[in-house]
């Protein structure tokens, strides 16, 4: 039977404290999660829909269909079963396999080890049954496999999107610690940025704040920018299925979003990288690239929402170094960003304090393996008006400092 008939669960992997943006993308794909946890969410479902799932996820890392779950206690457990699994009938005999893996069982001391059994199973079966055997390696440009195997509990998955979907594809010219795609869009969803409003990225670096922006304003899929995922390599499959997927994503792009998407930076070589990259992407003509201080940046009257992401000083020393320009970043959003919600994507709360303001939230992520936080800002424009007045009738005000409020992510961990 082809895979591509088949119904099984969808694993989406993606990095941790980002799953609840993930499960907002995949609600609004018309999916229903059956289990949300720390790296990812599941549901049942056909090869077909995770064709879809990697055209249109902008945060998830990689999307995983099972094809069996079953108890190992030891790598000839693995093999005694994944050898009696039809691969002929997948996975073409003259083809490339590549295993990844996520292994932490007593038996085993190298994961290379596991994924050798894995492929050996593969391999071996494939040639019992063609008199062919496919190539493996490390190149993820095939069938891609990965296996989960943990405390006596092992799953082995076709890797539907086989390159990870972490890069959106337009990140060719490089700028100094660029954002990941993923995470840029995640801290972009978490401000509820639709494209109605304005979106300011001062201190841009290569553009990836602002392209994504763009991406999500326009409905433009990140999957359009890809032309080989994991799926294509599996037997069954049919790229005519594939470009009706892709037209109807076309055809529900839209041309501009509403609000002004305006990109700032010092140096001009990042506006450079910048602007070749939001080429790629195909959204150049809807950002406004400027070479600027970030007091500088043009703050259009009418609002909307500022997200900038300064150096969070990694090495020893740099914290001092950094005082001022944090400082520096307060003093802007009190005196010129009013009537904004503004964000600071930071690795430092030493260095946040400095900014002189109350975060009104404190949203949970991770750059690589650096604990961060999203801070949130309301800056209310002129004094902040409490409904109803006083009993005249009289319009009481109040000073404008936003109160805490407690972190409303989930603390996720791999």
């Amino acid at each position: 039977m082809s895979i591509f008939n088949l119904r099984s669960l969808i694993r989406v992997a993606c990095p941790k404290r980002i799953a609840p943006y993930l499960e907002q993308e995949v609600l609004a794909l018309g999916f229903n999660p059956e289990k949300v946890d720390d790296t990812g969410l599941q549901f049942h479902g056909t090869i077909q829909d995770c064709m879809k799932l990697n055209l249109w996820l902008r945060t998830a890392h990689r999307v995983l269909f099972l094809i069996k779950e079953f108890p190992a206690t030891n790598p000839d457990d693995l093999y005694k079963v994944l050898v009696e699994i039809p691969w002929e009938e997948y996975i073409p005999a003259d083809g490339y396999i590549t295993i990844g893996s996520h292994v932490l069982e007593e038996s085993i001391r190298d994961t290379r080890f596991a994924n050798l059994r894995v492929k050996d199973a593969i391999v071996d079966r494939i040639a019992e049954k063609t008199a062919k055997r496919p190539d493996s390696g490390p190149l993820d440009d095939k069938t891609v496999l990965f296996l989960h195997w943990k405390e006596g509990q092992a799953s082995i998955f076709f890797d539907t999107s086989g390159a990870t979907l972490a890069r959106h594809g337009y990140r060719q010219v490089p700028w100094k610690a660029p954002m990941q795609e993923t995470l840029a869009a995640a801290t972009i969803l978490a401000t509820g940025y639709d494209g109605t409003q304005n979106f300011i990225n001062p201190m841009c670096g290569s553009g990836t704040l602002a392209i994504e922006a763009a991406l999500i304003a326009t409905n433009t899929a990140p999957g359009l920018m890809h032309s080989n995922y994991g799926f294509m390599h599996l037997i069954g499959y049919e790229p005519d299925v594939w470009k009706e997927l892709r037209k109807d994503a076309l055809t529900s792009v839209k041309e501009a979003p509403k609000g002004k998407i305006i990109a700032t930076d010092i140096h001009g070589g990042a506006i450079n990288a910048a602007r070749e990259n939001a080429r790629l992407a195909e959204v150049d003509d809807i950002i406004e690239f400027k070479v600027r201080p970030f007091e500088e940046t043009f703050l259009p009257a009418n609002g909307g929402i500022m997200i900038m992401n300064p150096a969070y000083g990694e090495r020893l020393g740099e914290n001092d170094e950094l005082v001022p320009l944090y400082k520096s970043i307060g003093d802007f959003l009190k005196q010129k960003a009013q009537g904004y919600m503004a964000y600071i994507f930071t690795g430092n709360m030493e260095l946040a304090k400095v900014i002189g303001l109350k975060a009104k939230r404190r949203l949970e992520f991770y750059n690589a393996n650096i604990d961060c936080r999203l801070l949130e800002y309301v800056l209310y424009q002129g004094s902040k008006r409490i409904p109803g007045g006083d009993k005249r009738g009289q319009e009481i005000t109040e000073e404008v400092k936003p109160e805490d409020a407690p972190d409303d992510t989930i603390d996720l961990e791999l």
